[in-house]
């Protein structure tokens, strides 16, 4: 039977906690408390000494206190509350069902609510989707502790390299682990429970022939249907990949032990930045990529400038190569490329593969009722969400790239106001930054040189190394380069492509000088904040006019 679990199903618990001396502990105790029959959700801080425990049903207290005792830790508090929130009557008509609990799908849920809609989201598996469980969140704490080893060991006014003990790879997992719980709870449940209109089916989703939903076989009724499924890792047809274990994005954000050596299968954002932040940590690690250079989407310069700086951090580049096979057990995995003609074998203790996502349309019936897919599985949508079954709209990863979280909470809300409403909304993709959180980072909006002369603009290119960026001095930190593309009729910028250490931080101004046609010689002579690395971008628009190295620092 589905549980429609509504937070009135629901208890929150708050168990003091005695016996932890680690991050680990807290990482322990939740993996017992989520075996544990009705329990949702468990988000345990060491320094708190305190677990959250969400459960659905009746679940008691002692069941609770005897996972935790199993792991060798005691209880020595414990409240509880009810989460109120509505019920679904099998007569009721939903006005939204949105299938899939991540990004997306609450942008919708809140949206609808906001709109006085009665909303349900299906969704079977942990709520935040891939952000906050196993994406965006983990991936970038973990990033950040791999770059503070990384500099606590290289630190540049020192002049000397400092002695620093290994880095405790569980340790900073399970710091991990605690902060995904700890936002899943602050961003999600609470914020279900913040909204009385919106509920939570928990099962799985798919069409009945005659275009109605189910939920674990149960029918449920609604007049305008989201599809926000999200996507998942894929691998290609590597010869020897289905008899070899690999590691996806996810199970490496969990590994407990540092693998000596690894070959990460995969060149652009997902791989580069879990292959580095290992290689901050202590492994070796060679990247192979079948597209002649690093995260191929980007400019040239700008994959060629984080190339240098991740081969100078001992990172092995195999890039323009084929994987002809994999074999091998953990521990003993082998690689075999071909890398211009000369077949090599590459060892390693562990095989990440990190080869892109695919939308999670499978198995839900959505072809049988005229919801057309593309290529990749992708659901098509016009430029209303709308998919090819009139009513039922689609949302986020699902509909394919760009698979940013961002784009999905743009899109979700979106595609809840056009269902809503009378389709006036219209999907507008023209101006997306994106970054790549490796060190230097790569950050990106607009158009790439090579693409803005195929589509026969008559461009200006502007070239900033970063060693003339005053911040970048200070911080003596002068790596990468700021690369503008602008159109030379009218002077507006059309593409803005960073290497540099803050990439991420810097891109923003950019997208909104396209957005909203800022030209460069306006951005080139607004006032910038000096030492700051947002200041670049100006000196970038000044290059289009004049030569750098005879400016003074902070010039007009």
């Amino acid at each position: 039977m589905t549980s429609h679990e509504r937070p009135s199903d629901r208890t929150e618990w708050t168990l003091q906690i005695e016996g932890m001396t680690c991050g680990h502990c807290a990482t322990t105790l939740d993996r017992s408390l989520r075996r544990v029959p009705g329990v949702v959700e468990s988000s345990t801080v060491y320094e708190d000494g305190v677990a959250r425990v969400i459960t659905s049903g009746p679940v008691a207290a002692a069941t609770l206190s005897s996972a935790i005792m199993s792991k060798g830790y005691r209880v020595v508090g414990e409240s509880h509350r009810p989460l109120g929130g509505p019920r679904l009557d099998g007569e009721q008509t939903l006005d939204l069902l949105i299938v899939g609990g991540g990004s997306a799908a609450f942008a919708a849920a809140i949206r609808a609510a906001d709109l006085g809609a009665q909303v349900a989201i299906v969704e079977a598996g942990a709520i935040g989707g891939t952000c906050v469980n196993i994406g965006c969140v983990p991936s970038k704490t973990m990033i950040r502790a791999a770059e503070v080893a990384h500099r606590a060991g290289h630190h540049a006014f020192a002049g000397v390299r400092a002695r620093v003990e290994a880095p405790d790879l569980a340790a900073i997992v399970g710091q991990k682990d605690a902060l995904v719980a700890e936002l899943q709870q602050a961003k999600y449940w609470d914020v279900l429970a913040a909204y009385p209109s919106v509920m939570l089916l928990r099962g799985h989703a798919r069409f009945r022939p005659d275009g109605t939903i189910e939920v674990d076989g149960q029918p449920v009724a609604a007049r305008k249907i989201l599809l926000a499924t999200g996507a998942s890792p894929w691998a290609p047809p590597i010869p020897g990949l289905d008899e070899t274990p690999y590691l996806t994005s996810t199970d490496a954000l969990a590994l407990q032990e540092l693998p000596k050596r690894l070959v990460v299968i995969g060149g652009s954002a997902v791989g580069l930045e879990i292959a580095q932040l290992l290689a901050r940590l202590g492994s070796a690690v060679s990247v192979v990529e079948a597209i002649p250079r690093l995260v191929p989407a980007e400019d040239e310069e700008v994959s060629a400038g984080l190339t240098e700086a991740l081969q100078a951090e001992g990172l092995t580049i195999h890039a323009g190569v084929t994987v002809r096979r994999v074999a091998g057990r953990a521990g003993d995995i082998r690689v075999e490329i071909d890398d211009h003609g000369a077949v090599r074998t590459l060892h390693a203790d562990q095989l990440l593969v990190a080869t892109g996502r695919r939308p999670n349309t499978r198995g839900m019936g959505f072809e049988e009722v005229g919801i057309r897919l593309g290529k990749k599985g992708e659901v098509i949508v016009d430029e209303h969400l709308e998919t090819t079954r009139p009513g039922v709209y689609a949302a986020g990863d699902v509909i394919g790239d760009p698979a940013f979280v961002y784009v999905a909470a743009y899109a979700g809300n979106l595609a809840a106001s056009n269902a809503l409403g009378d389709n006036a909304g219209r999907y507008d993709l023209r101006v997306v930054p994106r970054v790549t959180f490796t060190d230097p980072a790569v950050a990106s909006v607009g158009l790439t040189e090579a693409q803005a002369r195929a589509q026969g603009i008559d461009v200006a290119v502007s070239r900033l190394p970063m060693a003339y960026v005053p911040r970048a001095i200070a911080a003596r930190d002068t790596r990468g380069l700021i690369k503008l593309v602008a159109d030379k009729a009218t002077n507006l910028l059309v593409g803005a492509h960073i290497v540099a250490p803050e990439a991420g931080e810097m891109i923003q101004p950019a997208a909104m000088a396209i957005q909203f046609g800022i030209r460069i010689d306006e951005i080139a002579r607004m006032l910038h904040p000096y030492l700051t690395n947002a200041e670049g971008l100006k000196l970038a628009c000044q290059v289009f006019e004049k030569d750098v190295a005879k400016l003074s620092c902070c010039a007009a």
